[in-house]
């Protein structure tokens, strides 16, 4: 019974490690990052405006982040 209640809970808490690694932070002002290797960027949209992109990297220690931020779109002509 106590190794069916410990492998429950490794499962639960490599999942929530798996959940958190998969969350889209908001990039804010001042943030502090560690950013060891940039795994990818998505593309700005073919708009003319701000528009939000996402930043996949990865920490000193291994772990994968999920940045949001804002660029200009290329949609714009002159």
């Amino acid at each position: 019974m106590k190794k069916i209640l410990l492998v429950l809970s490794l499962i639960a808490g490599v999942s929530a490690q798996v959940q958190a690694r998969e969350a889209v932070v908001p990039y804010q002002y001042g943030m502090t990052l560690d950013i060891a290797q940039v795994v990818n960027i998505t593309p700005p949209a073919d708009i003319c405006g701000v528009v939000p992109v996402e930043m996949t990297y990865q920490d000193s220690k291994g772990a994968t982040h999920i940045l949001q931020y804002s660029v200009f779109g290329t949609g714009c002509s002159n």
